[in-house]
């Protein structure tokens, strides 16, 4: 992929959240990526989150100790699988992985208001054109807040 926004034809290594929405369905509230900061094709992406007070889910989960849920967390660290997948080169522009399933996730640590996701997806397999396999994990000020594997299916 050729980085037209400079002119250049070397292979695309970041996205700002324009290019995101072009890759991903998801909207506000539910896109949880803000930017792609490393990306190489076939391979990985390198996602951040900012996570703000002004986030929705915040107002309940919990009041007056606000707690990033870890199953938003887990589905921000699919989004960034989903860059990686959405670009994969035999896969037909347009088709959507869709999140099927984890494996070995844990979390590590909380996630507040003020901290910044970092959150890394490294392509493990695709099986039949289908079903992929990411590993992923997501940190905070250098400190692993979660990790798992996550899998995927094609959808029609």
């Amino acid at each position: 992929m050729s980085n037209p926004s400079d002119g250049s034809t070397d292979p695309k290594t970041t996205f700002m959240i324009e290019e995101i929405q072009e890759l991903l369905p998801h909207r506000y509230p539910f896109l949880l990526v803000d930017r792609i900061i490393d990306y190489k094709e076939s391979e990985r992406a390198v996602g951040i989150k900012n996570v703000t007070m002004n986030e929705e889910f915040f107002q309940g989960h919990f009041p007056g100790r606000p707690l990033m849920p870890g199953v938003l967390i887990v589905e921000a660290m699919a989004q960034v699988g989903g860059i990686v997948l959405a670009q994969l080169p035999d896969i037909p522009s347009g088709k959507l992985f869709v999140f099927t399933g984890i494996d070995k996730v844990r979390i590590r640590r909380s996630v507040v208001p003020g901290d910044q996701l970092v959150i890394t997806a490294e392509f493990l397999s695709l099986k039949r054109k289908r079903f992929a396999m990411m590993s992923t994990k997501a940190e905070v000020d250098g400190k692993l807040a979660c990790s798992g594997e996550l899998m995927f299916a094609m959808v029609d």
